[in-house]
């Protein structure tokens, strides 16, 4: 029986003031394209790059929420390719020394985390293709899995609580709709108990030939990673029952047709024929060093629900509300005045406004305790017809969401929870809603 074993490659770009190597402000988004650029950045000759230590620092505190090793003795190389958003013709990265090693995300086990540089961005324009280089440079954090994924699904919650680790620790923005996160999934067929996986590699264990595994880019969405991975599968599945031979490539997704295409043939790590950096010196941190980064770590997610089940809130609440570092100090806030912890969920699960708008508000939520006692809930029927109202008046939002965008989701949920008074939960409201809109 063949099963689907999938890794994932996410790249985050981290909001430090400045660019990886150089001097150059580190904000590609909104400005004037190539407006943010240097002799560094821009691969002229005799150049020199100088590593960013804040970027460095969140790299490794990303490892660290993860339950990385800090890498005592770490190092830069260099990844040759041509391309024409590689102005230098090779990209600074890490290969045999990354900073972060191991860790994990759940039963998801993360091989590495390590540090380089990201590309300019490339504009196509009908026959044309425009280059900006404000993006050539900028702080990237790589974190590699390993292919422990089976389906869709867990990959799209992996994704999710990174995303929150992430905000949590203030490194980056982490959105994917801008592009200061991307990812590749790594997507293969195997015959089931014939493989094992190792260091981010599926080694066969019987001796046979394992399929190739076929490297999916161009992901800018939760709701897109499930689509593509999905699409990849019944691909794959389909060729291997036919007997056609798969090649081991690169292949992109479209969105609008739901379809993966092939690029290109998929490169090998000897490909880039990767060797030590030899303008940046070695990277060296002692324990002390790393012991004080470890102290700068905030109460991540999963220990913020750890703590908020033992006074008494329900798993789905708790998902909700730890979802953003600012909702999450908000309920802290007001748990703590109010002293009722589920029934300061209800509110807050179910009027998200209170969430956003924050601790100046906190009086409001002493009135809402007040009134929850005299609310009646809507049936099943009246919660429907809401939620077809709310869908039937707001074309755009749903546009929105099925384009991938999770805000269209949140804005129907809200406008079906001001109907009903805040006398529904929100996230019944919110399945509901996907449940339409499948």
């Amino acid at each position: 029986m063949l099963i689907p074993v999938i890794g994932l490659e996410v790249h985050i770009e981290l909001n430090t003031k400045s660019k990886m190597f150089c001097g150059c402000a580190n904000n590609p988004f909104g400005s004037v394209p190539n407006s943010l650029t240097c002799p560094t950045c821009l691969g002229l000759p005799g150049a020199l790059p100088v590593p960013n230590k804040a970027a460095l620092d969140s790299t490794m505190l990303l490892g660290l929420a993860l339950g990385s090793k800090i890498n005592p003795a770490s190092f830069f190389e260099r990844k040759n390719y041509f391309y024409p958003d590689l102005p230098k013709g090779y990209q600074i990265s890490q290969y045999q020394k990354p900073l972060c090693i191991g860790g994990a995300i759940g039963e998801i086990r993360v091989n590495r985390v390590h540090q380089e540089e990201d590309t300019a961005k490339l504009m196509h324009e009908g026959e044309k293709t425009l280059i900006d280089f404000n993006r050539s440079g900028v702080p990237l954090a790589e974190l590699v899995t390993e292919a422990d994924f089976r389906d869709a699904a867990s990959a799209k919650a992996f994704l999710k609580e990174l995303t929150k680790i992430i905000k949590y620790l203030d490194i980056s923005t982490a959105d994917m709709e801008k592009g200061s996160m991307r990812l590749e999934a790594n997507i293969s067929l195997q015959e089931e108990g014939s493989f094992i996986v190792k260091e981010a590699k599926v080694l066969s264990t019987t001796g046979q030939k394992l399929n190739p595994k076929v490297e999916v880019k161009n992901i800018n969405s939760f709701r897109f990673v499930e689509k593509a991975i999905n699409y990849e599968i019944k691909r794959q599945t389909e060729a291997l029952s036919k007997g056609q031979i798969l090649t081991q490539e690169t292949r992109g997704y479209n969105e609008k047709t739901g379809q993966t295409y092939s690029q290109r043939e998929k490169e090998s790590a000897h490909d880039y024929r990767y060797f030590p950096e030899p303008d940046i010196p070695p990277l060296e941190f002692d324990e002390a060093y790393v012991e004080s980064l470890r102290h700068k770590l905030p109460e991540l997610p999963a220990q913020k629900i750890k703590r908020w089940l033992s006074q008494g809130v329900k798993q789905a609440d708790a998902e909700i509300l730890s979802e953003t570092p600012e909702s999450a100090n908000f309920f802290d806030t007001a748990i703590k005045k109010y002293q009722n912890p589920q029934k300061v969920a209800n509110i807050l699960v179910n009027k998200p406004e209170f969430r956003i708008r924050g601790v100046r508000e906190i009086g409001e939520i002493g009135e809402e305790l007040m009134k929850s006692t005299n609310r009646k809930t809507l049936t099943d029927d009246a919660l429907r017809e809401l939620c077809e109202k709310v869908i039937g008046e707001n074309s755009k939002a749903v546009a929105d969401y099925k384009k991938g965008k999770e805000a269209g989701l949140k804005f129907l949920t809200g406008q079906v929870m001001r109907l009903a008074g805040g006398n529904v939960n929100y996230a019944d409201v919110e399945n509901l809603i996907k449940s339409f809109l499948i």
